[in-house]
């Protein structure tokens, strides 16, 4: 008794997508697409082909499942004529080989300007006259390759944080040198307390700005070798001790202003609350009798 009326539940048909059973529409087409069983089993034709256009979203190469068993559906399309199955074809490769395609442009393309790049910094370096002449007379496949490593070299310099090692040095033997001391005054020398160490000396590396500081770096060591080394008469020369020059005092500057910064930590007082001043309250006037 109880198999026969789970048998004629499980025949009712009813859609699980727009809730409507047999009797609402009786000219309706019908299916059992998956291994579902009671409420689920069956589904409207039409309901159910516009619920797997949702999930195809016009690819017609896309699988679709129920969502309840994960039983793939089978559809089945008319056939195509040759022409449609050639382009059909086509269509796919395409559609595979774009990402590939897109991928190769754009490591092309920062390729060949990396190469650009590296040769405007050589002749900047050198001077425009000499940096040609060194570029037309080395093998064409070693500035292909070697080119490219100049911005490569100069982001990975970038990226070595060497102020961070000196600064710790400072840090921890600087009481054990008068000289810094005396070089650099400070009236809170004397730490009332060791700040925790809750984030590193620098802040996290920016890809931006690593990148732009790198790019810029030849151009700012050309600027400083000819303001502080004007009496070089080698142009290579002279931005190499430009760019060292830069970098060190950059880098002094650096960490006189982080040493600084941890002495002002070091040094907080964190104060009582003050408790705002409330205006007394007066007593009410008695009426004249």
């Amino acid at each position: 008794m109880s198999q026969s009326r789970l048998s004629q539940e499980d025949d009712r048909r009813s859609c699980w997508v727009c809730f409507a059973s047999e009797e609402d529409d009786r000219t309706a087409a019908w299916v059992r697409p998956c291994r579902c069983r009671g409420t689920t089993k069956w589904v409207h034709q039409t309901c159910l082909q516009r619920w797997v256009d949702e999930k195809q979203k016009g690819n017609s190469t896309v699988k679709v499942a129920c969502p309840q068993c994960n039983t793939e559906y089978t559809i089945i399309y008319p056939k195509l004529g040759p022409v449609v199955y050639v382009m059909d074809i086509i269509d796919r490769v395409i559609y595979k080989m774009c990402p590939f395609v897109a991928g190769g442009i754009f490591i092309g393309t920062v390729y060949w300007t990396m190469v650009t790049y590296g040769a405007v910094t050589v002749m900047q370096v050198l001077g425009h006259k000499e940096g040609l002449n060194v570029m037309e007379q080395a093998d064409p496949l070693f500035l292909l390759i070697g080119l490219p490593t100049i911005p490569l070299m100069l982001v990975l310099g970038k990226m070595v944080r060497w102020e961070d090692y000196i600064l710790r040095l400072w840090r921890k033997h600087s009481s054990k040198l008068p000289l810094i001391n005396y070089l650099f005054p400070d009236e809170h020398s004397r730490l009332s307390r060791v700040p925790a160490d809750t984030a590193p000396l620098t802040d996290p590396i920016s890809a931006t700005r690593v990148l732009c500081g790198a790019l810029i770096m030849p151009t700012i060591a050309t600027i400083v070798g000819k303001l502080m080394f004007g009496l070089v008469q080698s142009n290579f020369q002279r931005t190499l001790l430009g760019g060292i020059a830069f970098v060190a005092i950059k880098g002094v500057l650096k960490i006189y202003y982080k040493q600084q910064q941890y002495l002002r930590q070091a040094n907080r007082i964190i104060c009582d609350f003050d408790e705002p001043n409330q205006p007394s309250e007066t007593p009410p006037s008695t009426p004249p009798q």
